[in-house]
């Protein structure tokens, strides 16, 4: 099914998704262990691709072995494995205790399959987003057709390998392409549709879904807050968010995207997270620029989007506290720290998605908590404190799709917490069981017992029925 770099064929789209829907009607039937089998296939093909992804990897990102292994593939893996362990127990139907008013009948919830699923994964973890939401879909018995992001094009070309490995069209297909195939995909009238990417094209992928009422989960981003107070432990909170920001050149959805630092710590932190930046990276521009262990951009675009970014906050009086430097041709940008930024400026207006991180010094938690309020709900939260009551009330008084204390990022890697937005960053949640039940109709079943209750509210409504319902309102009103 790989097309690089032109949009696939609409009728072999259409073809490949007519074709699923025999699979997946027979797939409603499908055991654990048939389930199992598909994930297996997946992972056995997966594992003969590492080679090839390592390349496309480098190729696309400047991305070394060691962060495609730890970021990319050993998730993949992880996701496939746990669902494996798991499955049979999350297939088995959840028996449902009786309420006052249903006593004497048995109810149970059924996992059903959706059916035939659309996986739309995004260009800056190209294959975990992608292979993730398939292996809930798999293991909740669907059918899938996914697309990549035409913005990693030679891990595109390895994920329709590793997909054609793995299965034959009728049960999951891969079409690359651009704006034309994701257009054509998203008129069909699927069963779900599984969307990661920006707000922006969220809401168009949800307008293309309500038109045929199909369901969505969409996994979005926004501008993540970080608060570091005064009670932190400032050497372990550098090294972390340094690492939770600076992975993957900043390109995550859930990286630190601006940071709250307690004024009385505010220069002791700082120069922290200035050493582990040398410490990691190098100790001058041009050692940085040559570091192996550091991400590029996706592209010029981007990387000129970032630098615009930058640009404008230090116009305005931003000052650049480390990093800064720029290579356009080499869609590079080096970690970089500022400060003085004012709140109005692009870079704290939109999203960065890059190696920028603005501090903001505070001394009063009430104004952060407002502040970060006043905006769009975030996809993620983080605060790092020893102050039990300060954790308490960020925690308490701001949403945010997931949040961490303590730490970053980590979040999206614990299998048993469900990963997703809230309103702006995001729709439904996935990952383990909340990825199998997203991808799964969960079907309440009733089965009639021995207490034939329900003759109380069958016609003629005699003066003694009359009386028993005006006592069963008065029960239930209590």
């Amino acid at each position: 099914m790989s097309q690089a770099n032109q949009d696939a064929d609409p009728q072999l789209m259409q073809t490949t998704f007519e074709a699923q829907r025999a699979t997946a009607l027979a797939w409603r039937q499908s055991t654990a262990a048939e389930r199992i089998e598909r994930l297996e296939r997946l992972r056995t093909s997966l594992l003969a691709h590492k080679e090839a992804l390592y390349e496309a990897f480098a190729a696309d990102f400047h991305k070394s072995r060691f962060e495609v292994d730890g970021t990319e593939i050993v998730p993949s893996l992880d996701e496939i494995r746990h669902n494996i362990k798991c499955l049979k127990g999350w297939m088995r139907p959840t028996r449902i205790r009786a309420t006052e008013l249903t006593m004497g009948n048995s109810a149970h919830v059924q996992y059903q399959p959706r059916g035939r699923c659309l996986i739309i994964a995004p260009w800056n973890y190209p294959l975990y987003l992608m292979l993730s939401p398939l292996v809930s879909a798999l293991a909740a018995g669907n059918t899938a057709i996914l697309k990549p992001s035409e913005m990693a094009p030679r891990v595109a070309q390895v994920l329709a390998s590793i997909v054609a490995k793995a299965f034959p069209a009728h049960e999951v297909a891969l079409f690359e392409g651009a704006l034309a195939t994701s257009q054509a995909l998203l008129a069909m009238p699927f069963d779900h549709i599984f969307f990661t990417g920006s707000p922006a094209v969220g809401k168009v992928v949800m307008a293309a879904a309500a038109k045929n009422l199909t369901s969505v989960t969409l996994e979005l981003g926004g501008k993540s807050p970080t608060i570091v107070d005064e009670t932190a432990d400032l050497q372990k909170a550098a090294e972390t968010i340094m690492w939770g920001k600076f992975v993957n050149a900043g390109q995550t959805c859930v990286a630190p995207d601006y940071l709250y630092v307690h004024a009385s710590v505010r220069d002791a932190f700082v120069a922290a997270c200035q050493a582990v930046i040398k410490a990691r990276y190098g100790d001058s521009a041009q050692s940085q620029r040559s570091n192996a262990d550091f991400t590029h951009i996706i592209n010029q675009r981007h990387t000129q989007r970032i630098e615009g970014l930058l640009k404008d906050a230090t116009s305005r009086g931003a000052r650049v506290l480390s990093g800064g430097e720029v290579d356009t041709a080499g869609n590079y940008i080096a970690p970089t720290l500022v400060d003085n930024v004012p709140m109005d400026s692009t870079l704290m207006q939109e999203e960065i998605f890059g190696p920028v991180l603005p501090i903001i010094p505070y001394t009063d938690l009430q104004r952060v908590i407002a502040s970060i309020n006043a905006d769009q709900k975030p996809l993620a939260l983080y605060i790092w404190s020893s102050n039990e009551s300060n954790i308490d009330t960020v925690l308490t008084n701001t949403s945010s799709g997931g949040a961490c204390v303590n730490h970053c990022v980590l979040h999206v890697a614990h299998g048993n917490l469900p990963f997703g937005g809230v309103n702006n960053s995001g729709i439904g949640s996935s990952h383990g069981i909340y990825g199998f039940k997203a991808f799964s109709h969960e079907r309440a079943v009733l089965k009639g017992g021995w207490l034939p209750s329900i003759r109380m509210f069958f016609p003629p409504y005699t003066a003694g029925r009359t009386k028993l319902l005006n006592f069963l309102v008065k029960w239930v009103s209590r």
